[in-house]
């Protein structure tokens, strides 16, 4: 595995833990807190710089299935967070959140971590 990738690969890592952090939070609180703010807006710039080194290091840099699934979960993970980042500046420390906007964190959480586990099984098959 090119040294690039396993960069990027750790920095998902990291990623994976700030987005599991924030979001289990959200969903136990059901609030947008300063912690949830902090590790969703830690985990899309850990999931962008990894995403840079993934692409640096691909030996094959055209678009993937995995790849595609990765671009679509992260651009999902954004949108929740600007919407918790819209939340917070709107209503203020701890505002809830809205049922339905809750249903969407959590799909967008799941579908990110659907595409860390079939980037990690692609890894392992290799």
């Amino acid at each position: 595995m090119n040294p690039i990738s396993v960069v990027g690969a750790f920095i998902i890592t990291l990623s994976f833990l700030s987005y599991g952090v924030g979001s289990i939070y959200l969903l136990r609180f059901k609030k947008v807190s300063s912690v949830v703010l902090i590790y969703l807006t830690l985990g899309i710039c850990f999931d962008f710089t990894a995403i840079l080194c993934m692409i640096a290091g691909a030996d094959d840099p055209s678009f993937t299935p995995h790849g595609i699934l990765g671009y679509i979960a992260f651009l999902l993970m954004l949108i929740s967070t600007i919407g918790m980042w819209r939340i917070y500046l709107k209503h203020g420390k701890n505002a809830p959140v809205e049922k339905r906007f809750m249903y969407y964190s959590r799909f967008a959480y799941l579908f990110w971590v659907i595409a860390y586990f079939t980037g990690s099984l692609i890894v392992i098959w290799r």
